[in-house]
């Protein structure tokens, strides 16, 4: 199948893929440009998963203040070399995760860092409301881990929905940028000021 130039050109547009990938999604998916964008995701999240464990000591503080200048946050966005961490799209990305964090006001970075004491309190709370609803027990463990994932995507930055685009994940944003940008990222940490607070 022959693949257009314009064709090519509208999918770089859509994801920022380079010109070969792009033409391999295409060919992939007889050039339908729907199926070629879920082709690049879904090898753009292998090569994510790749790169996950390798190590990232580079990196910059993505600051953000919030018009009224009575919210802001920093939040330290790593990366393996700082040629990476000079990138507009690097600085963008730490930029917008320091927006969320003034937006969603995550508490912890990832659900590991939860305290376990407070993980089986929060456990406990949601048991102890299902079992007074009247739930039978069987159900009551499948009715925690529904709510225990939803509470983790209240309090964990990584597990919330993107601010700017709720059906995306923090965390899938992380995995989409690690697979445009060629190295693993990882958020080491943040911190969200309110004036007063």
């Amino acid at each position: 199948m022959d693949i257009s130039v314009e064709q090519i050109k509208e999918l770089r547009a859509l994801t920022g893929a380079g010109v070969l990938d792009c033409r391999k999604a295409l060919a992939a998916s007889n050039g339908d440009i729907k199926k070629a964008v879920e082709w690049l995701k879904e090898k753009g999240m292998a090569i994510a998963a790749k790169k996950a464990g390798r190590e990232a000591k580079e990196g910059i503080i993505g600051v953000y203040v919030h018009h009224d200048k009575k919210t802001a946050a920093m939040l330290e966005l790593n990366c393996e070399t700082d040629f990476v961490a000079r990138t507009d799209e690097f600085q963008n990305l730490a930029r917008e995760l320091a927006m969320h964090v003034v937006a969603a006001k995550p508490m912890y970075v990832s659900p590991d860092e939860i305290p376990a004491e407070e993980i089986e309190a929060t456990k406990e709370k949601f048991a102890k409301e299902a079992r007074e609803a009247g739930k039978p027990e069987n159900v009551v463990e499948r009715i925690v881990e529904g709510k225990m994932a939803k509470y983790y995507e209240e309090v964990c930055l990584l597990e919330q929905p993107f601010v700017r685009d709720p059906d995306v994940k923090v965390k899938d944003l992380i995995k989409e940028n690690i697979a445009r940008l060629g190295e693993n990222i990882v958020v080491r940490r943040f911190a969200r000021f309110e004036l007063g607070g």
